[in-house]
């Protein structure tokens, strides 16, 4: 469906007769206790004193979205950062209940709250429970103090087996625990530790992403200093190869290049994301894709905050976009064809040549013959009943698959 239409020279807005297909919300929560020396996410420390001026502007960005019609029944919503958890529970409890009064939220949604260990307690936990957070992800990165103090984390393994376990006590059903490998120095029998005390624990699904230096942050200055060493991809490499086939035999099922999941716990939200559907992201940074079109807030909470207020009565986008929204993008149907090619190829189904070549009215085999040929050619990708997928080899050279696919 189709909720927009065009008005005023050309300029797109939302017409209120129509539903959207949006049925994925995210909001963004980008306030830390610290900033992790090898984090480039939007979030902030030492800003907890804007928490209530930033619910009543992510409340009045929500008021935006709901009258501009552009979400439909909300079947996943999934509070991201920054650290989710540190918003005050009386906070916690007016956005959830504001969103609640904004959009048809569904009985049986997914609701994902992130959380550090130390950033959570019993309490808490059985607060937010009781409140409807029904899935719960844990950044743990690592069951080795020492990696954790390198990376700047603020919390001891001990402090993140007992967050686990109060999870599963407060109730939570969905648990799921970021790790990271492949650190500068780290051998894989320390990585395999991190990763048998992670298994030990249970958890209903597991995010492991291999360190990467990112641009600015405290880490890649350190790497560019010399004070320590870059990570190595052939021993991140021999970490992912060792991960896929432990979690295997604890029955968990890659799903994705970096998520696996027990049967029934795949995070659904990111799903939507894998497979192209639209989204709303609301909050500082935050990101939408929208009947094609991709959306960008301003990223300082601050700025956010001071552009929500003045933009009090404007549309979401359109002939009067609100001021806090950044960016409006329409990518041409080519960039939107290699966007979806490549989401679609993060997951361990692939692409459905016939879906997706219906959708975009193309025949797929013919746009990217050659490509899949030559990534066939070279073990990174296989055909298999009209659907393409990234080969075991693949998976941990997907960067090299996926530029072959970029228009």
């Amino acid at each position: 469906m189709r909720p927009y239409s065009v008005e005023r020279g050309g300029s797109r807005c939302y017409d209120p007769t129509e539903m959207s297909e949006c049925r994925s919300l995210y909001v963004h929560v980008p306030f830390c206790r610290s900033k992790c020396a090898y984090c480039d996410f939007n979030s902030y420390a030492r800003q907890e004193h804007l928490i209530p001026a930033y619910v009543d502007a992510l409340l009045r960005e929500a008021t935006l979205w709901a009258e501009s019609r552009a979400v439909g029944r909300v079947e996943t919503l999934y509070f991201g950062g920054g650290t989710p958890s540190l918003l005050p529970i009386a906070e916690t409890r007016r956005l959830l209940d504001g969103l609640r009064q904004r959009f048809d939220v569904a009985t049986g949604a997914e609701v994902t709250m992130e959380a550090n260990p130390e950033s959570v307690d019993a309490g808490r936990l059985h607060t937010l429970r009781r409140m409807g957070v029904n899935r719960l992800s844990l950044g743990v990165q690592s069951f080795d103090d020492a990696e954790l103090r390198f990376l700047g984390r603020i919390h001891d393994a001990e402090r993140a087996e007992e967050a686990y376990r109060a999870a599963r006590s407060a109730g939570f059903a969905s648990v799921s625990i970021d790790l990271i490998f492949g650190l500068p120095g780290q051998m894989v029998a320390q990585w395999r530790r991190s990763l048998e005390k992670a298994v030990a624990l249970g958890p209903d699904h597991l995010s492991l992403y291999a360190l990467t230096l990112e641009e600015d942050t405290p880490l890649a200055r350190r790497v560019a200093a010399g004070e320590c060493a870059e990570p190595d991809p052939d021993v991140q490499a021999e970490m992912y190869t060792l991960s896929s086939e432990r979690l295997a035999q604890a029955s968990c099922e890659q799903y994705e290049i970096s998520n696996w999941a027990k049967p029934g716990h795949r995070c659904r939200h990111n799903l939507a994301y894998w497979h192209s559907e639209p989204y709303l992201g609301l909050g500082a940074g935050a990101h939408s894709y929208l009947n094609g079109y991709r959306l960008a807030n301003e990223r300082a909470p601050g700025r956010y905050i001071e552009l929500v207020a003045a933009g009090r009565g404007a549309r979401p986008w359109g002939p009067t976009t609100a001021p806090h929204v950044e960016s409006v993008e329409q990518p041409d149907a080519e960039r939107e064809m290699s966007d979806a090619v490549i989401l679609g190829l993060r997951l361990t189904e692939g692409v459905s040549m016939a879906a997706l070549g219906h959708r975009f009215g193309v025949d797929l085999g013919e746009r990217y013959g050659r490509e899949i040929d030559e990534l066939e050619a070279l073990g990174l990708l296989e055909s298999v009943d009209g659907w393409i997928r990234l080969t075991e080899h693949g998976r941990r050279l997907g960067n090299e698959a996926f530029q072959r696919f970029l228009p």
